[in-house]
């Protein structure tokens, strides 16, 4: 070095500097904090006293440590409605990402107009979920114009479909559509459909760059888009009660049914704490397995 010219002082690296940036005050996120505790975690922890609590009379409500309520769970007639919701969620989530996967990747890689495309998606979910589930009763109805049309070219002679699990899975279908189509779509949009191209070119041919290339990439949005299905899925009330008639039981309708109708707070409770419990565990292995994939992957 130079005589008189003295050496670059070097700013020191800190603990801030190496945890990746400037750390912020925790009282910041108090505002987030205490929202989440008022309006989630206090009914929840609400809830979760009422399932222990036991009922007196008919509207009375006495606060004891009665697991009764749990018990009465394993009867076979609640297994069954739990297995029949159970189906429900997989199929709903199935058909939204048989419907969905397609269209979103159509829109991610060949649509001209994407921002139409998604507005098109977009704007029927803005309109109420209540209003949407009836437009499916006026268009099952066998008196609408759909519905005798398909019965003139020999489609639906067997009946309507109205009242039935096959109407409930067609609402299902549509009002958790979009849910389905706007993580998939961001993550295809998000891809370097290069990668698909060089696939092609070392001899994969379309299906095989699908599951070597595509699906590895987009498998997050897929499981994202999956779980916003999912998850609501396993309590619906409105689809099964308006587009089935209100003929078959299913999770949602039997927590309706024991607050609204038997006034059995507790055993209502103790409902849905059990899908709350269930499915927070799902979501824990999940979260738990994705870690493990991006810290080894």
């Amino acid at each position: 070095m130079p005589v008189g010219v003295e050496e670059p002082k070097r700013r020191r690296r800190g603990p801030r500097a190496r945890a990746g940036g400037p750390r912020y005050p925790g009282w910041l996120s108090l505002p987030a904090v205490s929202w989440y505790a008022l309006f989630f975690v206090g009914p929840l922890a609400i809830m979760a006293a009422y399932s222990f609590a036991q009922t007196v009379g008919f509207t009375g409500v006495a606060f004891t440590w009665n697991l009764d309520n749990y018990r009465s769970l394993w009867d076979p007639l609640y297994g069954a409605i739990f297995t029949r919701t159970l189906w429900l969620s997989l199929i709903g989530t199935g058909l939204c990402l048989a419907i969905g996967f397609p269209f979103a990747y159509y829109i991610a890689r060949y649509s001209t107009r994407k921002t139409l495309m998604l507005m098109l998606v977009i704007v029927p979910f803005w309109t109420s979920f209540l209003i949407r589930t009836y437009s499916w009763l006026i268009i099952l109805d066998p008196g609408f114009v759909l519905m005798r049309a398909l019965r003139a070219i020999g489609i639906g002679h067997g009946g309507t479909i109205l009242f039935t699990e096959k109407a409930i899975y067609v609402g299902v279908a549509y009002n958790y559509l979009p849910l389905m189509i706007l993580p998939v779509y961001g993550a295809l949009e998000r891809m370097d459909w290069s990668l698909v191209d060089a696939a092609y070119d070392l001899g994969d041919g379309p299906l095989r760059a699908f599951r070597r290339v595509t699906l590895p990439l987009v498998l997050p949005g897929v499981v994202a888009g999956s779980l916003l299905v999912f998850i609501p899925l396993t309590g619906e009330y409105l689809i099964p009660v308006i587009l089935g008639g209100d003929k078959t039981m299913f999770t949602g309708q039997l927590i309706a049914q024991q607050f609204l109708e038997a006034r059995d707070w507790p055993f209502g409770s103790a409902i849905a704490m059990v899908v709350i419990g269930a499915l927070t565990a799902a979501l824990l292995v999940y979260v738990r397995a994705a870690g493990k994939q991006e810290q080894y992957g």
